[in-house]
């Protein structure tokens, strides 16, 4: 019996992972510290839902609770996110707060990926979002320390054939000068123009369909020409995303054409997603809308809006700045494993 076709819990197969689990553990308790040292507090939030997470690509485990009392089953969904509850204890009166949470994504499994999986998630009652990437420094830096140095690749982070030093100075890119860079597309001329924008990546030699939309064109391009350049030597934060693709975060007051939207690369991977945090309800609900009318077209289904959400919304949550970050893949990062599943104490069957 080999170690690939061992159960997980085979004492031979257990004794190879197990370094990088206690790893793992040292890790996490390090970034539990550096939070409790910075004022936050440690929240827990159910994994059932009502409203699972509303982006549009991802597919959502669904179950049924039952009333003890007679009444009839409600439809619930395990998390992809605790943002939703999360943000209501902004709401509630929390300014610092952080939780390593359990999440769930259906049909999601690769050697990055995982059906289970541990989000570190924070938030601050702040209005600028670069001080989450003050944050993403420290805690990066707390993983690498809390690694044996046995276990630490040479000269930082790895992946595959990819090292990125924690460290060392950390390169800050805007999504525009990431395609001009990488790809040699100007995107800025392109915003809003789905024809325009897969012309030009046709014009680099990257597959655009007529009917594709235009986040459809970007990730095309994204994918094929500038992830897999990010993050090489240092980790990277992409920041200023376009409009388009604002998701949950404000617009920039200064150029509302991009969103206050970054993302942490190490080694070509994406690792970390944060927002400069919409606080307008009435503006969240349009785009939740048109989120699910996008999921209906493209995947026949939609998920329920989280309407407390909502109303907490309006009741009024403060200026305030998130970030999500996943930990099982910066605990590959610091142990050099190939797979998710090398970091994983019991990996879903």
């Amino acid at each position: 019996m080999t170690a690939n076709s061992m159960p997980w819990w085979h004492p031979d197969g257990f004794a190879a992972r197990r370094p990088r689990l206690e790893a793992r553990a040292a890790m996490l308790a390090a970034i539990r510290d550096g939070f409790r040292q910075d004022g936050f507090l440690e929240v827990e939030t159910p994994a059932l839902q009502v409203s699972p997470g509303l982006e549009p690509h991802l597919r959502a485990f669904r179950t049924a609770i039952e009333d003890p009392f007679g009444g009839a089953p409600r439809t619930l969904h395990l998390h992809t996110s605790p943002e939703f509850a999360m943000k209501k204890l902004l709401v509630a009166g929390v300014p610092r707060l952080f939780q390593f949470a359990r999440v769930f994504r259906n049909g999601e499994r690769s050697a990055t990926h995982h059906p289970e999986f541990t989000m570190l998630e924070w938030y601050r009652a702040e209005p600028d979002w670069r001080v989450l990437v003050d944050d993403c420094r420290r805690i990066l830096g707390a993983a690498w320390e809390a690694v044996p140095a046995a276990l630490r690749g040479k000269g930082g982070f790895a992946w595959r054939e990819a090292v990125a030093d924690p460290l060392a100075d950390w390169e800050m890119l805007s999504v525009a000068e990431a395609f001009d860079r990488h790809a040699g597309v100007d995107i800025v001329p392109l915003l809003g123009d789905a024809a325009a924008f897969a012309a030009a990546a046709r014009a680099i030699g990257v597959a655009a369909q007529p009917h594709d939309r235009w986040d459809d064109v970007f990730f095309r391009i994204f994918l094929d020409r500038i992830e897999p350049r990010l993050g090489i030597g240092a980790p990277t934060v992409l920041y200023a995303y376009p409009a388009e693709m604002a998701a949950l975060s404000r617009l920039d007051p200064a150029d509302p054409r991009f969103a206050q939207r970054f993302e942490v690369y190490v080694c070509g991977l994406e690792l970390a997603n944060a927002f400069a945090e919409l606080t307008d309800a009435a503006e969240q609900r349009r785009r939740f809308e048109a989120d699910m009318d996008l999921k209906q077209a493209l995947y026949g289904e939609r998920y329920p809006i989280d309407e407390d959400f909502l109303a907490a919304l309006s009741h009024g949550m403060p200026a305030s700045v998130g970030i999500a970050l996943g930990f099982d893949r910066l605990a590959m990062l610091a142990t050099g494993a190939a797979s998710i599943e090398q970091v994983l104490w019991a990996p879903v069957a």
